[in-house]
């Protein structure tokens, strides 16, 4: 009576099994340009001793999830000119982004600090650091750099992790 009882649950399990199988979830796909609108703008307040602070925000302009890979960055300079870029995680030793799925019109965002107008080693002493950065490709995105600056270090931008 016991094996029976044993047999019928194994069978029963099994069966269970076999008809979740058929129902797996699927990832959402990854956002497109055409999936997201976003922008880099200065934190009001932020400046002081020698930094700034810019806020990337990427939103999901659909109606269905899509997700938001690690992207890279480029900073643009007037008609499109890559200017030189470094991005860091900060603290220094992070990872600035990771994966995101972003639900319809969700978002998500992050903070970097900066220094506009102190040189760092082998940039000019005198007049810009760098050229003004007027838009910042974010992976398939272009957004604006609002108001345009420049980012001295050689494009050095300190990335808190995007949430």
């Amino acid at each position: 009576m016991a094996r029976r009882l044993s047999l019928t649950l194994l069978a029963l399990g099994a069966a269970l099994l076999a008809g979740c199988g058929g129902h797996r979830s699927t990832a959402p796909p990854d956002c497109g340009a055409g999936d997201l609108r976003g922008s880099f703008s200065v934190v009001p307040g932020s400046a002081g001793a020698g930094q700034v602070a810019y806020r990337l925000r990427l939103s999901n302009d659909t109606d269905r999830s899509c997700v938001l890979r690690p992207p890279e960055l480029r900073l643009l300079g007037a008609g499109g000119t890559e200017l030189p870029t470094r991005v860091i995680g900060d603290p220094v030793g992070t990872t600035p982004f990771r994966r995101v799925e972003l639900a319809p019109g969700g978002s998500a965002s992050a903070t970097a600090r900066f220094s506009p107008d102190v040189p760092g080693v082998g940039e000019g002493t005198t007049g810009r650091c760098e050229p003004v950065a007027s838009r910042l490709r974010v992976g398939p995105l272009t957004v604006a750099v609002t108001p345009p600056t420049s980012v001295c270090e050689h494009g050095r931008l300190a990335f808190r992790r995007l949430r």
